[in-house]
């Protein structure tokens, strides 16, 4: 992780819809709730404008961030966020308490690179499409990656990434395949050019014909 994220917040009594609307309109501070641990659930309220700040970094959203409630401070990531439909506005966010030395389960974006150089694109006209956008993993706090990669420098035309051709790092591992191989699922595929799909099952069919 490259990049340390701190947070201010305060302590917040007043619930309820109307409360939140106040404190929105009038102090510009976002409604939030802290959780997780062995601690209750904790209603806390952030600048808006810290906010919005932060929510322009991706690295922010797959981080450990320090979140200084009054005065005293827990580590945290950001499980959940509302934004406003039709406006710039965070409307409510969820923060998941983190342990140091307590495995957690997040999701993390994923980089797609080299997609520019990749020959069946550049040379064979082939497409790439992303089945997947982020993964799920479950890691220590000090082992959480701000993204994955996934590496079209070498790939064919028809080729299927899957997550287990993923390189994740050290202490990272997928949700997905604790579950088993059966959802070893789809991140991204090398689509041939229509063209070349028509004429290799043309060719299949004349070799079936033939034998």
């Amino acid at each position: 992780m490259s990049e340390d994220f701190k947070l201010n917040a305060q302590a917040r009594d007043v619930q309820g819809k109307g409360a939140s609307r106040r404190l929105r309109r009038l102090e510009n501070k976002v409604p939030a709730i802290v959780y997780g641990g062995k601690k209750k659930p904790a209603n806390i309220t952030v600048a808006h404008n810290e906010l919005i700040k932060h929510l322009e970094n991706e690295a922010f959203y797959s981080h450990i961030i320090e979140l200084d409630i009054d005065g005293k401070t827990e580590n945290v990531i950001l499980k959940d966020l509302q934004r406003h439909p039709a406006k710039a506005l965070v409307m409510h966010a969820d923060f998941l308490r983190v342990s140091k030395t307590k495995k957690f389960k997040t999701t993390v974006p994923l980089h797609f690179i080299n997609e520019d150089i990749c020959e069946a694109v550049k040379l064979q006209g082939c497409t790439v499409a992303h089945s997947m956008t982020e993964l799920e993993i479950t890691c220590l706090p000090a082992n959480l990656p701000e993204f994955i990669e996934v590496d079209f420098a070498n790939a064919e035309a028809g080729t299927v990434i899957h997550i287990s051709d993923l390189t994740l790092p050290k202490g990272v591992e997928s949700v997905a395949l604790n579950h088993g191989a059966d959802h070893d699922l789809t991140v991204a595929i090398v689509n041939k050019p229509k063209g070349a799909a028509a004429e290799e099952s043309e060719e299949e069919g004349g070799e079936e014909a033939a034998e």
